[in-house]
């Protein structure tokens, strides 16, 4: 299967160089002795018992070309005829997977075709080549360890989701995971494989036999007398679970362990070396013309002087090396290593400018196809390099690949390219991020955690609630030895990780260089449109996994993104100390509507884009001097994006500004189901529209609506006259200077992704720290089982011991995971930067709250990061790292309490899912002390409105989490209400305690004053509250009583039965809304019992019927002996756990109660 790596086809360019007959020697190029020595010098023979240099003939540079051919012609092996055709063998050179029609389910396939990632349940692919005799072979290099099948496989063979490579006729298979082999059936066979491996796949098609080699030993013969003969080719295979990842050689490189006489393609590795130490000749060779003698010197110190000799000795030199460089074995073996030994001696990036002069020469002396070719594969030889090298302990692999890439994207004209063509990969080809800045944090490989954290340590110490306690007073001695050597380990694995994050973080500031203008446009503006149009194709394809970034690559990306553009931003802020820093960034209101940024199909709090410039219109051209074109709004809405312009610009008003021709919608901004906002955003025109001065008409300003990659910096940025991004600043919106506008785009980029995966992840990766809490409690009840065990009992004892051992080496592999999960994603600093970004959607949200109804263009995603952010920070960062010691956190609390009591129901939000989410945000919210502390400083202006929203009657409106708010901020006052968890529950589900409804009591007493006063006062407002209350508790009670009627008639039937699950959750769902509408009542009646008692009011009496009516039905059903009732809590129902009749009673005799006592009081 080892075929050569081909280059480009592109032909070289053969330029003529000049000679010493070609031009007078006063042109720089040293006398003919001194330039003989030096050619010499640079270009010595190799073959033994030269020609002393006394004897040696003159060399120049016209003859210089024939000597380089003579040295590298010299020793120079037998072609191995890899370029000819090879018999036994058919398909096309070089050997890649076949993406187009060789494979089956979902995968991410790398852009060099080698490289892939399952992304289903058992996807397969095979390779573009197959053999049908001698001998082959390939390698695959594993990066994850789990469940894979690698092997052979003919063309007939049919996979899909559960059946792969080895489970079907004809095909044989590999599988380390397990340790077997397949063939339709499965037998133990080699050994188990890890992160980094190389897998050698060997078929003897003479012999019929296939072996499997791991890390170059040979684990036998796996299989024999396989089927060969005519119509009979084995393809290269693989079939490999979700997430796992390979990468495959096929001979484009050298074998990393070669089988026999197979060697690698010496003729072109021989001559790269010694093309390479020629230029290093060069490199550490001076010509002193004074003297008239060579001098050595040190590499690191050469730079390109432009020196006639030296220029035309390297062009001679680069006319051999540059066509080979395009060849990525020679590339990974020869180049890449050189530049790693420069960079090998330490110190910072910037103390090697030895790379940059090489870049220089590069692109001098190389056709551009040449270097395009080569530094393409360089960029993805060191990416492979970085995924796939060992953890050791300091992570020197990993640091060490990333200077070099830093040193290489240091080079303006490089760094261009590559971000232009290799660093933002398109969407069919793997993870983008992973290709583009190499931020995953490594492989996390046992092996090298063991010798990064040697020792292990989990909490054995729990409370009477099953909690950890951090710092117990009775641990032994033993115990905290282990605990601090664990938290050293921890410390140096964080300052290691810090060193790798540090990098990257100076890669992405390279790339948001705005000042890199010599040779076109700046890194920042073409790093930009990518990387809205990477945001783009995470929003738009969340159903299709394949097209999506992993979410694990865009959590290490937010941080190093956030902390680069920090400090991009705090950089321009000391060139101008009036703009607004990092610290308060947010992003101004007018991105929004000015059509300056595309927000794709993303959902506004007022619905669609288009409609909302249409309702809106108005508003826009009062408020931010924005005229919207009336005929555009009407070619969008009818779906129109042809519309002639010259007929609309006819119907146009006076005062509105004309923008040429439609623009055409580019391809990529397509969809199946194109919404209207996005078509909007590419046609509708904008104009400025300056305030109005008497007898004149007004000044206006063309603005233009491009798509992503037409944008220009001046568009971004703005200019005279131009506010770029900021156009159309609403009269509410304070004239706050801002440093640099792209970063405003780029901080509402870091916003959308984590909306789109950064915070799901974040909640996943907690799973950790929960599977370790329950494997030391099982650990430590187990312990003490074989403390009690009898020692008569030996068949006990040996299954308790064997569980111990099991649950101990877990949590040896889970501790050291969690202290990789905490040192690169609950660290401080994540959480600071989680704070950070909270903090940016907070004032983000007040100043568009500030515009009016210009709020409504706000998309809906700021709103739901200021809630999970807040959420995240409360819950994942926990214990670790506290909320409380954040700076400024109580007052950022309180400014997210007034967000969610002012809009979770403003009536310019319209869509249903983020109100519900706000609704539930609030209701959480004061669920805690510290949080409903913070809805209680809030103006007092706005808790009077909160609690008027909350108090609106029931009907025509989701009324259960409003209704649960009410309960929330009472429980803790109601008759036998001050419990945590219901009695019935403390010994049967202890596990309940960490429930939100569940937690402690918290009763805000200055919130039910504002419920009381509005009551009090607003008679109408009381009664319809009240009606609507009575209403749903009737509707609530009576739906419960007829599911367990239902339930309970089909258990009595004599056939057998089963009782619907969901059914039951909506019987017990319906209790809890009974239980918690007599709260709400027994809340009002104690607050406010006039509203009952008071017969001036001429609701009263009705209201006290109502009352009166409900509470003897609820009495009962429930109270009577051996009821239907009875007989359900006593089945105790798996779903009906909360169903009893304590809730239920209390409730309602704390109603009665205080009708009781109100009423001889008043009576």
């Amino acid at each position: 299967m080892t075929t050569r790596g081909g280059g480009t086809a592109l032909t070289r360019r053969n330029y003529r160089l000049a000679s010493d007959m070609d031009k007078p020697r006063t042109t720089g190029i040293v006398n003919e002795k001194l330039l003989s020595d030096y050619l010499h010098h640079v270009f010595p023979s190799a073959k033994p018992g030269a020609t002393p240099a006394t004897l040696r003939k003159p060399l120049g540079f016209q003859d210089l070309g024939a000597h380089l051919d003579r040295l590298l012609s010299e020793e120079e092996p037998a072609e191995d005829g890899r370029d000819q055709q090879v018999d036994g063998r058919v398909g096309p050179q070089p050997v890649v997977l076949d993406h187009t029609s060789g494979f089956e389910g979902l995968l991410f396939v790398d852009d060099d075709l080698l490289g892939v990632i399952g992304h289903s349940n058992f996807s397969s692919i095979r390779a573009t080549t197959c053999v049908y005799k001698g001998k082959w072979a390939y390698e695959v290099l594993i990066s994850s360890q789990g469940l894979m099948q690698i092997g052979w496989c003919t063309l007939n063979c049919r996979f899909n989701q559960e059946e792969g490579v080895g489970d079907t006729p004809d095909s044989y298979a590999y599988d380390g995971n397990r340790v077997r082999k397949w063939n339709v059936t499965t037998t133990n066979y080699g050994k188990s494989w890890a992160a980094g491996d190389i897998v050698s796949c060997l078929v003897d098609l003479d012999e019929g036999t296939i072996t499997f080699c791991l890390n170059g030993q040979s684990l036998g013969t796996a299989f024999t007398n396989i089927k060969t003969g005519p119509g009979i080719a084995y393809f290269p295979a693989i079939s490999l679970s979700f997430k796992e990842s390979v990468a495959f050689n096929f001979g484009s490189r050298p074998l990393r362990y070669p089988l026999n006489s197979e060697d690698p393609p010496t003729t072109d590795l021989t001559n790269a070396h010694k093309l390479l130490g020629f230029i290093k000749n060069v490199l550490s060779t001076s010509i002193d013309t004074q003297e008239e003698k060579l001098l050595e010197k040190d590499c690191a110190t050469w730079k390109l002087h432009g020196e006639p000799t030296v220029l035309v000795t390297m062009a001679h030199i680069f006319n051999h090396f540059a066509p080979l460089m395009c060849k990525v074995y020679l590339v990974e073996d020869v180049l890449m290593n050189f530049l790693l030994g420069i960079l090998e001696g330490g110190g910072s990036v910037d103390e090697h400018p030895l790379i940059q002069q090489l870049l220089d020469l590069f692109w001098l002396l190389m056709e551009d196809h040449e270097v395009n070719e080569c530094l393409k594969q360089l960029m993805m030889s060191l990416l492979r390099a970085y995924r796939f090298s060992p953890i050791i302990p300091d992570l020197g692999f990993q640091i060490h690949y990333l200077r070099l890439t830093t040193a290489i994207l240091r080079h303006e004209k490089s760094r261009k390219y590559l971000l232009n063509n290799v660093l933002y990969p398109s969407a069919a080809v793997p993870p983008p991020l992973s290709h583009r800045l190499n931020l995953e944090n490594g492989l996390v490989k046992e092996a090298g955690l063991e010798e990064l954290i040697p020792t292990t340590w989990w909490p054995t110490h729990f409370d009477k609630e099953g909690k950890d306690e951090r710092e117990p007073k009775d641990e032994s001695a033993d115990e905290r030895l282990r605990r601090r050597a664990y938290e050293r380990g921890c410390q140096r694995l964080k300052k290691r990780i810090e060193v790798v994050e540090e990098l990257q973080i100076q890669i992405l500031r390279l790339l948001l260089n705005n000042k890199d203008k010599t040779t076109g446009e700046a890194s920042r503006y073409i790093f930009l449109n990518k990387f809205r149009k990477f945001l783009q194709e995470n929003a738009s394809n969340r159903g299709h996994p394949t097209a999506l970034c992993p979410p694990e690559y865009m959590v290490c990306f937010l941080h190093r993104l956030i902390t680069a553009v920090r400090a991009c931003w705090d950089e321009a802020c000391r060139k101008a100390p009036s703009s607004l820093s990092s610290e308060d960034a947010y992003v101004p209101p007018q991105l929004f509507y000015n059509g300056k940024v595309d927000y794709f199909d993303l959902q506004r709090l007022g619905g669609l884009l288009s409609h909302l410039k249409k309702t809106l219109k108005d508003d826009l051209a009062s408020k931010a001097n924005i005229l919207i074109d009336p005929a555009e709004i009407q070619a969008a809405s009818m779906d129109d994006l042809d519309e002639d312009e010259e007929s609309g610009a006819a119907q146009r008003p006076f005062g509105a500004a004309a923008m040429g021709s439609t623009l055409v919608r580019p391809s990529w901004l397509s969809s199946p189901t194109p919404g209207r906002a996005n078509r909007f955003l590419s046609t509708a025109a904008v104009s400025l529209m300056m305030p109005r001065r008497p007898l004149a008409q007004p000044e206006k300003v063309k603005v233009r609506s491009l798509p992503v990659e037409q944008r220009t910096e001046e568009d971004i940025e703005g200019s005279h006259g131009n506010d770029g991004l900021l156009l159309g600043r609403p009269q509410e919106e304070p004239d706050q200077p801002m440093s640099d506008k792209s970063l405003l785009e780029i901080i509402d980029g870091i916003v959308m992704m984590y909306n789109l995966s950064v915070h799901q992840q974040l909640g996943k990766m907690v799973v950790v720290a929960d599977d370790v809490h329950e494997y030391a409690v099982a650990l430590k009840d187990t312990e003490e089982k074989i403390a009690r065990c009898p020692p008569r009992r030996a068949d006990i004892m040996e299954e308790l011991q064997k569980s111990q051992k099991v649950f101990a080496e877990k949590l040896n592999h889970l501790s050291r995971r969690l202290a990789w999960i905490n040192a690169t994603i609950y660290s401080k600093e994540k959480m600071l930067d989680v704070y950070w970004l909270l903090c940016v959607c907070i004032r983000t949200i007040e100043h568009a709250d500030n515009t009016g109804s210009l709020f409504a263009f706000t998309p809906e995603f700021y709103l739901n990061v200021a809630m999970n952010a807040y959420s995240a920070l409360k819950n994942y960062f926990s214990p670790a790292n506290s909320m409380e010691e954040l700076p400024g956190y109580e007052e950022t609390l309180t400014h997210l309490a007034a967000i969610l009591a002012k809009h979770f129901a403003d009536p310019r939000i319209v869509g249903t899912d983020i109100k519900d989410s706000l609704m539930q945000a609030l209701a959480s919210y004061v669920c805690y002390p510290q949080s409903l502390r913070a809805v209680e400083r809030i103006p007092e202006e706005q808790r009077v409105a909160m609690m008027r929203n909350l108090l609106a009657p029931y009907e025509q409106r989701p009324w259960a989490q409003t209704n649960w708010i009410l309960v929330r901020l009472w429980r803790g006052c109601g008759f036998g209400y001050r419990y945590t968890r219901l009695p019935h529950l403390l010994k049967t589900k202890p596990e309940d305690a960490n429930l939100p409804s569940l937690q402690k009591p918290c009763p805000s007493l200055l919130l039910q004053r504002h419920m009381a006063e509005l009551l009090s006062l607003d008679k109408d407002m009381a009664a319809s509250f009240l009606n609507s209350v009575l209403n749903q508790l009737n509707w609530a009670f009576s739906e419960f009583i007829g599911m367990i009627q239902e339930g309970t008639a089909a258990a009595e039937r004599p056939e057998r039965n089963f009782v619907d699950t969901r059914q039951l959750k909506v019987c017990a769902t319906c209790f809890d809304l009974s239980v918690s509408l007599l709260r709400v009542l027994e809340m009002t009646v104690t607050l406010v019992p006039e509203i009952f008692l008071d017969w001036s009011r001429p609701s009263a009496e009705l209201l006290l019927r109502r009352l009166a009516q409900l509470l003897n039905q609820v009495l009962n059903r429930v109270t009577a002996e051996k009821n239907l009732f009875d007989r359900v809590v006593n089945l105790r129902l798996p779903g009906l756990e909360s169903v009893d009749h304590y809730p239920i009673l209390v409730a309602v005799t704390g109603i009665l109660v205080r009708i009781l006592v109100d009423g001889d009081r008043q009576g």
